[in-house]
């Protein structure tokens, strides 16, 4: 029997209760009478409403009283309520005050602006500032490229949202898209130490989006474009592409579709097949289906069926947008009409870039040995590794709760930092490989192993590996400002 939305919604509540990492953190700070049995009854009050208790930590410590915090993990919302109420109403505690660790994480933004030059005295204020700095800006005004060696422009990285497509939330508008942007800016700086600014644009115009984003260029080393739907994300990027001198990245697209391909060569590694012998069969060909396809083709992918909500995408099929059309064109030689099913069998690799349970197991019986499943649909794959364990040999989704993580995380920082140090114009179809065949070469061949195909993205080889591969790339094909403009003496 089919599982209902709303049984979904439970098992995926309980599921995130029972695991830390992405369930949901109840922070409750008590004042308890500091009387023998009190913590006891606050503890078997918690337990009795369903409380899971992580940990117990003193704050103040007095002769009467004591303030200690609970973090707790709980179902959802409703249940840290009960679970607050549960305590208040216990004699001799007080509920000081309960919270969400997410929103405190949150609290007031995540990122802030620091200065690498400390201001003590007006000497220094004079060198930073008026009248020193008018020195400086003439010297960029007679040789403009100097703003690459005396600003913060190489090593500044712009995000750029409309907030039209925002993780699986859809559109949310760009306030709401203000968390995610500020997110990725944490971790240019955690990952690569870039130095990277979110900018949500109240605006889904595509040509306002390519005016905004060319006049934001000169503060900015490279672009990093985000949660822009399909298929606006494709002009927006090309154009940007065509019309500025400095890299623009659709991070849904192409880091996604170069951690797939890096999951794919070290998967090719272990089940022994070649990449212009498989049948691969996509399911999602928005942005990022389509970014995925094209760099397994351009690594030697010969045969790629996709699949959308209407069904097969093939050459002459009605409703294809431009995006869809190229890749039509592009893919399904044989002119594949028939059910995702029916591709299956004895398909080689199964992309799944969609939305949750779209996929029956049976159906990945079907496929070829040692069969190789990516169902990438956050937060609920396509169908769950449990269920095809012995249908397929090598399983990834995009959850880290799960072997086989394909995060993004892997690719941008470190093709970021190589290009920007590099002094890259542009990022190439090339440098996105040496990108994917980098993170994949940081697990050595004697550890490569069905759960253990790509690295942690904590592995702090990944982005010296990436950025690397990406700044020899950028410089081999001349995709790079000239000499003479890059460094400034």
């Amino acid at each position: 029997m089919a599982i209902q939305p709303t049984e979904r919604r439970r098992l995926a509540a309980l599921e995130e209760f029972r695991n830390p990492a992405i369930g949901y953190q109840l922070l409750l700070r008590l004042r308890i009478q500091n009387r023998p049995g009190m913590l006891g009854r606050v503890t078997t009050a918690l337990g009795d409403a369903g409380a899971n208790i992580m940990d117990i930590d003193i704050q103040e410590a007095g002769a009467g009283q004591m303030v200690r915090d609970f973090r707790i993990m709980a179902e959802d919302e409703g249940h840290a309520q009960r679970i607050a109420t549960a305590v208040d109403n216990i004699e001799g505690v007080e509920v000081v005050h309960a919270s969400d660790r997410t929103f405190q994480l949150h609290r007031r933004g995540k990122i802030e602006v620091a200065n690498k030059v400390h201001i003590r005295t007006n000497a220094e204020l004079a060198h930073v500032y008026t009248p020193g700095v008018g020195r400086v800006s003439m010297q960029i005004h007679d040789n403009p490229d100097a703003v690459w060696s005396l600003t913060i422009k190489s090593n500044a990285v712009a995000v750029v949202t409309d907030g039209t497509a925002v993780l699986g939330l859809g559109d949310i508008g760009p306030e709401a898209a203000m968390p995610v942007m500020e997110g990725k800016s944490m971790l240019f700086k955690s990952f690569a130490d870039i130095d990277a600014w979110p900018i949500c644009l109240n605006t889904k115009d595509t040509e306002e989006i390519i005016s905004i984003v060319k006049a934001l260029a000169p503060g900015f080393g490279a672009i990093l474009l985000e949660d822009i739907s399909a298929p606006r994300c494709f002009e927006i990027e090309d154009r940007l592409r065509a019309e500025m001198k400095i890299p623009v990245f659709h991070d849904d697209q192409h880091g996604t579709a170069v951690v797939v391909l890096a999951a794919l060569i070290n998967s090719l590694k272990i089940v022994q097949k070649r990449p212009e012998d498989l049948k691969v069969v996509v399911l999602g060909v928005g942005a990022s289906g389509v970014a995925c396809s094209k760099i397994m083709m351009n690594f030697g992918v010969k045969n790629v069926i996709g699949f959308d909500r209407q069904g097969a995408v093939y050459q002459g099929r009605d409703n294809l947008n431009v995006a869809k059309q190229w890749f039509a064109e592009h893919t399904n030689p044989e002119g594949f009409d028939g059910t995702i099913a029916e591709a299956l069998r004895g398909a080689d690799l199964f992309l799944g870039l969609s939305g949750p349970r779209l996929i029956e197991p049976e159906w990945v019986r079907d496929m070829d040995q040692d069969a190789i499943v990516f169902s990438l649909a956050n937060p609920e794959p396509e169908v769950m590794p449990d269920l095809i364990q012995g249908y397929a040999r090598v399983i990834a989704t995009g959850r880290s709760d799960f072997p086989n993580q394909i995060n993004n995380v892997l690719c941008f920082p470190g093709l970021f930092r190589g290009a920007l140090d590099a002094g890259a114009i542009n990022i190439t179809e090339e440098m996105k490989i040496v990108a994917a065949r980098a993170i994949a070469e940081t697990i050595p061949d004697d550890q490569l192993g069905e759960d253990y195909i790509l690295p942690s993205v904590f592995n702090e080889e990944v982005v010296a590996r990436v950025a690397e591969a990406v700044a020899y790339e950028a410089v081999r094909s001349g995709d790079i400002r000239e000499k003479g403009s890059r460094v400034f003496v």
